[in-house]
């Protein structure tokens, strides 16, 4: 990346700062609860069927808060809602602190935002995204921005991930049971969810949509209506459909699945897959500079092809490994 990218972020307003902070903080959270929910639940008790109710629950909850977002972010405030959802992330991870109850869990994570996939997906994703385009004095540094706010959330889930290999650290040094060396990361995650929510409380009421009007200042908060053309909405259609089949595809293969099925099937220990996750995160985060310049040359699409389909080989085959260690 050219330094004068790295270097100087003037372009950048404080808002568009904030944002990323509250990035980076979500994503570092949601880096180490992605890889010891499923073990943590398999841990108490209950069975792969009702882990996956609740991984799906999360899912779920992903889906119901963006089309939320989407349909009302505007009108009562993209803000607004980014607070809402952060108390609500807080209030999941207190919840998973003080009980094992199932029901208790489900409500959590229908009602909280637990991200559980290993990148994040969601309602903060998409306000986020459209708010910092509002943030930047260059129109030139848009892509910029992009890039930078992809590459700081994941630098922070992989260092998030790392902190998953803490409880047996713990358990080990004070001889506790991993179930209670694992329970105060959901009070931890707790602890960032209000950290993010007072981030959220500081940005100001410019990442709003506004309409202007030289003629009357009053009506500088009434929200915009945007309408998009036919052909956008043929290709957000299809692009849509594309990244929906995707997306099902990968439901099967999320962070809290793949580590639960290393921890079962091979007695893979969380340090190790701390180790693994946090490394495949770094190199996810160094894929984007590479991801940018190969689609200048090959194109947007192949570039997506070309990489999807060794990574989907790779995958298939873990499923295959008779060992652990099975290059």
């Amino acid at each position: 990346m050219d330094t004068k990218i790295i270097g100087s972020f003037h372009w950048l307003s404080k808002d568009g700062k904030l944002i990323l902070v509250a990035r980076t903080l979500r994503t570092f959270a949601y880096g180490f609860l992605s890889v010891i929910l499923a073990i943590y639940l398999k841990l108490v008790g209950f069975d792969d069927f009702y882990i996956g109710l609740i991984l799906t629950a999360t899912l779920v909850n992903s889906v119901i808060f963006t089309l939320v977002a989407s349909f009302y972010a505007d009108r009562v405030g993209r803000r607004k809602i980014l607070i809402v959802y952060a108390a609500l992330m807080s209030l999941s991870g207190v919840i998973f602190f003080i009980t094992t109850n199932y029901i208790a869990l489900i409500i959590s994570a229908l009602i909280g935002t637990i991200n559980v996939t290993g990148t994040e997906t969601g309602a903060f994703l998409s306000i986020e995204q459209a708010a910092l385009p509002q943030t930047i004095s260059d129109i030139n540094k848009r892509n910029t921005v992009y890039a930078l706010y992809n590459m700081v959330g994941t630098f922070a889930m992989s260092a998030g991930v790392l902190l998953s290999g803490l409880p047996q650290i713990i358990a080990q040094q004070y001889g506790l049971s991993q179930i209670e060396s694992i329970r105060p990361l959901f009070l931890f995650y707790s602890i960032i969810g209000l950290a993010v929510l007072g981030v959220y409380y500081l940005i100001s009421n410019k990442v709003e949509i506004q309409a202007s009007n030289s003629n009357n200042n009053s009506n500088l908060s009434k929200p915009l209506k945007q309408v998009l053309s036919p052909k956008s909405k043929q290709i957000v259609g299809k692009l849509s459909s594309l990244f929906a089949l995707d997306s099902f595809a990968g439901g099967f293969v999320i962070q809290s699945i793949v580590s639960l099925w290393f921890f079962t099937k091979f007695g893979v220990d969380l340090t190790t897959l701390s180790y693994i996750f946090s490394i495949a995160g770094v190199l996810t985060a160094f894929s984007y500079l590479a991801a940018a310049k190969i689609a200048d040359r090959i194109g947007l699409i192949n570039t997506m092809v070309f990489t999807h389909i060794p990574s989907n080989i790779l995958i298939i085959l873990v499923a295959f490994a008779p060992t652990f260690h099975w290059p």
